[in-house]
C-alpha cells in the first residue's frame, strides 16, 4: 500500500507543481494526518514511519524544485510550522518555542522536525501553494488569492486531498490590464 501512497503523492505534487507557476524559493505547505493515509479519524493513529516515507518524498521533491517546505503542526502546537532556519530569517517569521511530537504536532510534523537540515517552529506564513491530507486545513497559511487545485489523485491512502495555489489579486477594474503568468 505504502508503495502506491508514495506514487500517488508525487503524482499530485507534479501536477500541483505544473499548475502553479511557483518560482525558486516558493513555499509550499503541507498538511497531513497519517491517521487519515491509515484509514483512521485524524488525531487517532499517527504513524511515525508514513509520516517519514511521505515527509522524505515532499523533502526530496521541494529540492529537486527549489521550494521550502513548511510542514504544518496540529491544533495542539495552534497549526504552528515546522520550516528551516533559512526560511525564518529569509522572510522574517515569528519563531516560536515547541517541539513536536506525535501527541502535540502530529507525526508528519514530528518527522519534519526529525529530517530538515536546521528545523525551527514559526506560528504563520503565507505560502505560495499547498497540499493538504487528510483535511488538516492549511488555508490559513496560503497567501490571498486561494484558488483550488485539481489534479487526477483524489486520495492519498484513505485521505481525502485537497491541492491549492495561489495567485496576486487582481486590482484596478474594468480598464486594467493583467499580467497572463502571474494569475
Amino acid at each position: 500500500m505504502l508503495e502506491q501512497v508514495i506514487q500517488d503523492l508525487l503524482r499530485a505534487l507534479n501536477e500541483l507543481y505544473e499548475v502553479s507557476k511557483v518560482e525558486t524559493g516558493g513555499v509550499l505547505v503541507v498538511g497531513c494526518s497519517t491517521s487519515e493515509v491509515m484509514g483512521r479519524k485524524i488525531g487517532t493513529g499517527g504513524s511515525e514511519s508514513v509520516a517519514a516515507d511521505l515527509f522524505s518524498t515532499i523533502q526530496n521533491f521541494c529540492l529537486e524544485k527549489g521550494l521550502f517546505i513548511a510542514a504544518q503542526c496540529c491544533e495542539h502546537l495552534n497549526r504552528a510550522l515546522v520550516v528551516e532556519k533559512e526560511l525564518l530569517l529569509r522572510d522574517k517569521l515569528v519563531r516560536v518555542n515547541a517541539i513536536p511530537h506525535a501527541h502535540a504536532g502530529g507525526s508528519f510534523a514530528t518527522a519534519a522536525y526529525q529530517f530538515m537540515k536546521d528545523p525551527v517552529l514559526v506560528s504563520a506564513l503565507q505560502a505560495d501553494f499547498g497540499i493538504d491530507i487528510g483535511s488538516t486545513l492549511i488555508g490559513m497559511h496560503l497567501k490571498p488569492v486561494v484558488v483550488p487545485v485539481r489534479v487526477s489523485v483524489s486520495r492519498i491512502g484513505d485521505a481525502s486531498l485537497v491541492l491549492a495555489r495561489t495567485r496576486c489579486p487582481f486590482v484596478g477594474g474594468e480598464r486594467a490590464l493583467y499580467n497572463p503568468d502571474l494569475g
